[in-house]
């Protein structure tokens, strides 16, 4: 039988699910954020009456909030005082997920910890998101940056002595993905046991996952990674080369049946006969002798005509784009992923954000909300947990509730 949402529409898979997030910056809103985005109902917990510092970063993190908090509702509670505490136990005790981000303790110091709801809520899953697992540095702060440091990752990206973190958030969003993937795999076990329970994803051990083919690499090959920026190859040809009229693009060979097509093709007869260049470690050891060569005959063609002629032999190329350059992306465009999401309290405008990178079927998940504004859903939410008109007045008087008093604003579906 097809589960259908109102309107004849199939519902997403986590529908029905109720999700409260006391998180801020990227890794806990990135698991709130792969949950809503697969139906659940996600409130985001926000300090009244300034909300989520996030909304104010400036620099590399101006585009933070509006990228990870899609298809949330807004509820800005403050909780220093016993009725905005109170409030929130009350949202615990009827949810499925909470996923927290604070400093280690942070919860259990307000009365929300996991052993206090999860006695108010047994099978409630409690979602932290921390630096690290718990072990020797459990209590020292953490940040991608930091991680990407002591994990090796900076090393990998650098120059030799010069460590450079990623040039994304790339812990902070791979932590949240396996944050929401602990959180699917509770709540698959919570139907056969009735019980929830305690998933913890942490920064530093996601590094470690991330770096460890580099690991790996140094018991099988008895040498310690080089730097992407200085490393050994495993393909002869698989660099960025320099076009005419100052462009640039990447160049796979990455097998010897490729090497021939791509000899053949760039008129490069007498490499490709050559016996010393016939399988792919030799080619890697005889770089010097044909890569000068190659990027002499790159340097004097275009862009776009090496792109037609590499696409022609089927082989891997990437012309070196900025992440601005993705607004326009034809395929990106064509394939439903980019989302045209509102910046809150910007009127008038919005963002080309991109979606979750998954097919569920033949379906792209999609908007549903815009990111809200602070407190947008407080009173709805205040209502449906019982509170009457006159009761939130009050709390909003005291100050317990930042209450925005516009109408939700939903994104067409």
């Amino acid at each position: 039988m097809t589960n259908e949402a109102e309107g004849g529409q199939p519902s997403l898979p986590l529908a029905g699910v109720r999700v409260i997030e006391f998180a801020h910056m990227v890794m806990g809103p990135t698991c709130g954020l792969i949950l809503a985005d697969l139906g659940a109902e996600v409130i985001k917990i926000e300090p009244a009456p300034k909300g989520d510092n996030t909304r104010r970063l400036t620099g590399s993190g101006a585009g933070f909030f509006v990228t990870y908090n899609r298809n949330k509702r807004s509820l800005a509670l403050d909780l220093k005082q016993p009725q905005g505490l109170e409030i929130a136990r009350a949202l615990a005790a009827e949810a499925d997920v909470l996923v927290e981000n604070f400093r280690p303790g942070g919860m259990d110091k307000l009365g929300l910890g996991y052993p206090a709801l999860s006695a108010l809520n047994p099978g409630l899953i409690y979602c932290s998101a921390k630096g690290f697992l718990p072990g020797p540095y459990e209590s020292r702060t953490a940040l991608d940056e930091v991680v990407q440091m002591m994990g090796g990752l900076a090393h990998m990206t650098g120059l030799p002595g010069r460590p450079l973190r990623a040039g994304a958030s790339v812990n902070d969003v791979m932590g949240g993905m396996f944050a929401a993937l602990g959180v699917l795999a509770a709540l698959l076990e919570r139907r056969s046991s009735g019980q929830g329970q305690q998933v913890t994803s942490a920064l530093f051990e996601n590094c470690a996952f991330l770096v460890g083919q580099h690991m790996t690499q140094r018991v099988v090959s008895g040498r310690s990674a080089e730097p992407m920026t200085n490393r050994q190859a495993a393909w002869a040809v698989y660099d960025v080369f320099d076009c005419a009229e100052g462009e640039q693009l990447f160049i796979g060979v990455v097998s010897d049946r490729q090497w021939q097509a791509f000899c053949k093709n760039f008129g490069l007869d007498d490499l490709a006969r050559d016996p010393a260049l016939e399988s792919n470690p030799q080619r890697c050891a005889a770089r010097d002798r044909f890569m000068p060569r190659l990027r002499s005959l790159f340097a004097q063609r275009s862009r776009e005509e090496l792109i037609n002629q590499i696409a022609a032999i089927g082989l891997p190329y990437a012309p070196i784009n900025r992440p601005d350059d993705l607004f326009d992306d034809p395929h990106l465009l064509a394939t439903g992923g980019l989302l045209p999401t509102a910046v809150p309290d910007q009127p008038g405008v919005s963002a080309a954000v991109p979606g979750l990178p998954l097919l569920l079927g033949e379906r792209r998940l999609g908007l549903r909300r815009h990111p809200p504004r602070i407190g947008q859903d407080s009173r709805q939410v205040l209502e449906e947990l019982g509170l009457s008109a006159e009761r939130i007045d009050q709390l909003t008087a005291a100050g317990v509730v930042f209450a925005e008093a516009e109408a939700l604003e939903t994104a067409e579906t």
